[in-house]
């Protein structure tokens, strides 16, 4: 006959057994989750300090395996696969790099249907290029996800593990489809089109005036707003038989600048709010070699397009792109053309 004390007891055993089975569970992937991938390539979220558990140094050689291994939360929410791509510093990543990592991303998106989405780890201080570069040449509407971290995964307080966790939630929800590329950072998600690093502290991203356009919230991945610009699988772009990109500069206006630096580019960037008579000489002197020319503030903020009669540079970057995701485009659009008129439609539509 069974007692109050033992009646307690199995019941204390039985409530055990039932959290215990709960925790293996839950610590399993289950069969049912979006299937996303994880490609590294590198940065302070692969940091690996001397001296761990300080704001000391450190150098990025930890593997993807590892990192994702530190987040074992992430099997609630996707069947995580993880590859390789590079384990470098972002300010080593080159448009080389970009080719391939690009065309590596949509040959898993042509070969491999079950795979939801795709996260990049990757560097912070570059990381709004790769992330713009993957938003115009990603074949696909299914999301990729660009994450990085301001502290090394040995560090004090690391903000890798959950940014993270945040990229793969966004890479595994329905509704990140069809928004083209996407950096995920402090629980914010911006798109790569605007996404702009502005300081070196945790989190560290946003896009300005233009906001954020979706949130990783505790109750799920929730977007406010959705993308207009043309971008991944609405994209003109194809980098399939791209053996390089052609290079463009970047230059910067300034009091007193009068231009004069030697260029072997095919067009250059200028970031400008407005050109000194000796800087439009400069620039005219290299339209006149065939160099095309193209105009953006600094801080990506124009709006304007050219006056036709009163600007001498018949292509603007403006329209809300920075100088560097003006470079990119400008680079992908030689691929195409070299015709003022065409080069401009390109800016304007994406």
């Amino acid at each position: 006959m069974l007692t109050k004390t033992s009646i307690s007891a199995l019941f204390l055993v039985f409530s055990i057994i039932e959290i215990s089975a709960a925790k293996v569970s839950s610590a399993r992937p289950q069969p049912d989750l979006p299937h996303v991938l994880v490609i590294a390539t590198g940065g302070t979220i692969a940091g690996e300090q001397g001296e761990p558990g300080t704001l000391g140094g450190y150098e990025i050689r930890k593997p993807v395996n590892e990192i994702v291994a530190q987040v074992p939360e992430l099997k609630r929410y996707a069947q995580v696969e993880t590859e390789q791509f590079s384990n470098v510093p972002s300010a080593y990543m080159t448009p080389d790099h970009w080719l391939q990592l690009a065309r590596r991303i949509n040959t898993v998106f042509e070969k491999r249907p079950e795979i939801s989405g795709i996260v990049v780890t990757h560097g912070t201080d570059r990381l709004e290029e790769t992330g713009f570069f993957l938003h115009l040449t990603v074949k696909s509407d299914r999301p990729v996800v660009v994450v990085g971290a301001q502290r090394p995964p040995t560090g004090i307080s690391p903000d890798g593990p959950i940014n993270l966790l945040s990229a793969v939630r966004v890479a595994a929800a329905h509704d990140a489809r069809g928004k083209g590329a996407l950096v995920v950072m402090d629980d914010r998600i911006i798109s790569a089109r605007d996404a702009q690093k502005l300081y070196a502290r945790t989190g560290g991203f946003a896009a300005q005036e233009m906001g954020i356009i979706g949130v990783v919230a505790r109750h799920g991945v929730e977007f406010f707003y959705a993308p207009t610009r043309r971008h991944t699988s609405a994209s003109e772009f194809d980098i399939r038989d791209l053996a390089t990109l052609p290079r463009v500069d970047i230059q910067y206006a300034y009091a007193g600048a009068e231009g004069g630096i030697k260029t072997d580019a095919k067009a250059v960037i200028v970031a400008a709010t407005a050109l000194g008579a000796g800087e439009r000489a400069y620039y005219e002197g290299l339209q006149r070699r065939g160099v095309i020319i193209a105009t953006t503030f600094p801080s990506g903020h124009q709006v304007a397009s050219p006056t036709p009669g009163r600007d001498s540079f018949p292509v603007s970057a403006g329209k809300r792109k920075l100088p560097t995701h003006a470079r990119i485009l400008m680079m992908l659009a030689l691929t195409k053309t070299q015709d003022m008129r065409e080069i401009q439609r390109i800016f304007d539509q994406y």
